[in-house]
């Protein structure tokens, strides 16, 4: 059996159809065996409720002496037996007694007949008649649904088959278009054009593409940049090295290393930034260990840290406030914006610690020139670093406010950025206030 056949056997339609049938073939089946059932037992009623209206009214016959037994129709077998014994038919001489009060079967000379026996003056009287007619019919209507049933089924089959595979098209259509979207053409949508669940699953392939789409070209776009900025580092020692094997005397071994200890620091920031995203990217920061922290702490430590560096920083507005979390994620998301603060300011960092309804809102602004409205989503992307932020940037690789954000929603929050107070940018980073307990 080839792979095709297989496949079409265990389709949906296939089953489909074999469940139809199955389950109305039960239902039929039943529903035959049913009514033969009830056909035979409505016909044999009918001809016992005879068969008791014969022996009573023969019986007040016999006693009222107004009948003569040999007299009697043929159709019904009458036998006395008595001191005078009587019968109507040869048949009806083989007629046995029965128990009174009841209505039996009973075979005579190869012929089936309902009987019933009743003692009067003149003798026990049997009276009987034939149940031919009812097995008959009781035949003939079985034969009829065997052969009805069968034929019913086919048919309803044929239907089940027509109608699955009507409403199953659409998923075959839709599963030929899924399968002709290959890597290099994820911009292709599948045809939805329904109000119903077909519709709804078009559409939420659609939306899946569209992710896989936009995953797709971020990673492209994340390559290519990571790609642009390891190579410019590379391409700075490179460069130095060049001269100074070609030119000894115009450089120096404290130079070169100085350049080569600045660029590889540089890379060395860069390298462990792409890991952090790639963790988070795929762990969500899951594999660090969650702890309430105290974001006011982790505040307070940069502003201590940023003072021993000479930088004039103000820490007035921050208040106690405790979130739920990964200190070494969220103290990194920190030091990014703090950093970044510090790259920006014209000569002021300001930060802040407040509690706002269910979040924390940790504030970090600069006195700098800020952040135009049009680029305030442009800030997070990877690699993302304004015209004025590259011509100033001491260093930065790009990656800081994106690893913070991705932090940020690592943990339920949200970072933006907006005007602060000093004139420059303020980041704000909010956080679910962790739950007491």
């Amino acid at each position: 059996m080839t792979e095709t056949r297989r496949r079409g056997i265990r389709s949906i339609r296939a089953r489909l159809t074999v469940g139809a049938l199955l389950a109305v073939g039960v239902v039929l089946a039943g529903g035959a065996l049913g009514t033969v059932i009830l056909l035979g037992q409505l016909l044999t009623q009918g001809v016992s409720a005879s068969v008791e209206q014969d022996l009573e009214t023969i019986g007040e016959q016999l006693e009222n002496g107004a009948v003569d037994i040999g007299d009697l129709d043929g159709d019904v077998l009458v036998r006395v037996q008595g001191a005078q014994s009587a019968a109507n038919d040869d048949d009806a001489e083989q007629l046995p007694i029965v128990a009174e009060d009841s209505v039996v079967r009973i075979v005579v000379d190869g012929d089936a007949y309902l009987a019933a026996s009743e003692e009067t003056d003149a003798g026990m009287l049997t009276v009987a008649r034939p149940i031919d007619e009812v097995e008959a019919a009781t035949a003939t209507a079985s034969g009829l649904l065997t052969i009805a049933v069968p034929v019913l089924l086919v048919v309803i089959g044929v239907v089940m088959w027509l109608v699955a595979t009507r409403a199953l098209a659409p998923v075959e259509r839709m599963r030929r278009q899924v399968d002709d979207i290959d890597g290099a053409g994820l911009d292709r949508r599948v045809d939805a054009g329904r109000d119903d669940e077909l519709g709804a699953l078009a559409a939420t392939m659609n939306r899946m593409l569209e992710r896989i789409e936009y995953a797709q070209t971020t990673q492209r776009r994340f390559v290519s940049d990571a790609s642009h900025e390891l190579r410019s580092p590379l391409a700075t020692i490179r460069q130095h090295a060049e001269v100074a094997v070609a030119h000894p005397a115009s450089t120096s071994v404290e130079e070169l290393g100085g350049v080569v200890l600045d660029e590889g620091r540089r890379m060395q920031e860069l390298v462990e930034g792409l890991l952090l995203l790639a963790r988070l990217d795929e762990h969500g920061g899951r594999e660090h260990p969650r702890a309430p922290v105290d974001l006011d702490d982790i505040a307070l430590a940069e502003v201590q840290r940023l003072r021993g560096m000479g930088v004039d920083v103000d820490g007035r507005r921050i208040g106690p406030g405790r979130v739920a979390g990964s200190e070494v994620l969220l103290g990194r998301a920190v030091r990014n914006l703090v950093d970044n603060a510090v790259r920006h300011a014209a000569g002021t960092v300001a930060l802040a610690v407040v509690v706002s309804g269910p979040h924390v809102l940790l504030e970090v602004e600069d006195d700098g020139s800020g952040v135009p409205e049009e680029q305030r989503e442009a800030v997070f992307e990877r690699f993302a670093r304004l015209d004025e932020a590259r011509a100033r940037d001491a260093g930065g690789s790009g990656l800081g406010l994106a690893i913070a954000r991705e932090i940020a929603r690592a943990h339920g929050g949200e970072l933006s950025v907006s005007t602060g107070v000093l004139g420059g940018a303020r980041f704000t980073l909010a956080l679910p206030v962790a739950a007491e307990g």
